[in-house]
């Protein structure tokens, strides 16, 4: 099988790749960067730029199944400018793809396109699968549900679309672990806010095995790409206080005191979404990591 890979560079691309090879599967990837390009057995790039509408279509050639990750990372400081950014470059990325499928011969059969839990509107008390109809209605809910629609519009052209809505990625030297780690490992580790709020997580390797089980598996439709047992802010911070043997005695850090400091984006902080992950689990995905210690514990020694 040949894919073709959006953002594989990136935290969550670089590991479905390793995947991918590891099973056997040839890999063609997309970047921005003529840098990063290379031609390698089973990994081969192609230069692309969404913003401006240019593709190398040699990249489809005998791919099965794209797996598109492409988009702005939403760890920068949200300006008006930088959401616009945000969402402009995911849905350029899947119009540039769909527009170069439409007007070329091609094999793809499938996409599986990413997208995030912040479609779920912010809850204490429900508990979200694949059904729940109602989105939020925050910049990130927003952000997700045109990412569903644009790659929702693939049909069009005859490819099967399958959706993943992807929680918090825990990796040991990307995204958002190691940036809670920071203060936890002075001593200065603190919940948010007043720490009950859901946070939905997922392993690294874990969650590209579910790409990687949508893709063998043909599958269609919305998926949620969490792990089995969701935990509180505060437990995950004691989690992971623990795993690192540090004290925790400072007071939650308030609401207002991260809006200060990060703007619109305290919300990635203090929003709750309490995540099923049984659908995936029905189809035959079997998580390595379904409890926050054993993950971290993985990931940090």
């Amino acid at each position: 099988m040949k894919i073709l890979v959006t953002g594989a560079t990136g935290l969550i691309g670089k590991e479905i790749v390793r995947q991918c090879i590891e099973t056997h599967m040839s890999v063609h990837y997309l970047t921005t960067s003529k840098r990063k390009i290379e031609n390698k057995p089973n990994y081969k790039g192609f230069y692309w730029n969404p913003e401006q509408q240019i593709i190398d279509t040699a990249c489809f050639d005998e791919v099965d199944a794209i797996i598109n990750l492409a988009g702005a990372s939403i760890s920068k400081r949200w300006t008006t400018a930088y959401k616009t950014k945000i969402i402009n470059s995911r849905l350029q990325s899947l119009q540039l793809l769909k527009q170069s499928l439409k007007n070329n011969e091609h094999s793809v059969k499938q996409l599986i396109s990413a997208s995030a839990i912040g479609i779920y509107p912010n809850s204490l008390t429900n508990y979200y699968d694949e059904s729940f109809s109602e989105t939020s209605q925050n910049f990130l809910g927003q952000v997700a549900e045109a990412w569903e629609t644009a790659a929702d519009s693939f049909s069009e052209v005859s490819i099967d679309v399958a959706k993943v809505r992807i929680g918090l990625v825990l990796d040991k030297n990307e995204g958002a672990l190691p940036q809670m780690m920071r203060p936890i490992k002075f001593g200065l580790g603190s919940a948010f806010g007043h720490g009950e709020q859901w946070q939905s997580w997922i392993h690294i390797s874990d969650l590209a095995g579910i790409f990687i089980t949508i893709l063998e598996q043909e599958l269609e439709g919305i998926y949620n790409a969490v792990a089995p047992n969701p935990i509180t802010n505060t437990e995950l911070t004691k989690a992971i206080a623990k795993t690192l043997h540090k004290p925790l005695f400072l007071p939650n850090i308030p609401k207002s005191v991260m809006r200060l400091v990060l703007g619109d984006m305290h919300t990635l902080l203090f929003e709750s979404q309490r995540v099923s992950s049984k659908k995936i689990e029905k189809n035959g995905f079997n998580f390595q990591f379904s409890n926050i210690q054993p993950a971290l514990e993985d990931l940090l020694y």
